[in-house]
């Protein structure tokens, strides 16, 4: 099993990589209202890290999806 198909892995992730620093709030959480209110005022140092913080949120949604498409086609 590759690592990039392994749940737990994935989850992982996603609670340390894309939810880190935790207070005040999630990074990747501040970076994504950032985006959604017109991300005025951001640098490419800041979509590196939106980037960075998502990968984990894009990989458990490849999953997520890639499970939903066998569950149908059985």
């Amino acid at each position: 099993m590759s690592i990039i198909n392994n749940w737990k892995i994935i989850i992982l992730l996603c609670l340390t990589l894309g939810l880190a620093p935790f207070f005040p709030e999630p990074h990747f959480w501040g970076k994504l209202k950032w985006v959604f209110g017109g991300a005025i005022g951001m640098k490419p140092m800041d979509w590196f890290d939106l980037a960075l913080h998502g990968i984990p949120f894009v990989l458990l949604f490849r999953l997520l999806i890639l499970k939903l498409k066998h569950l149908l086609n059985s």
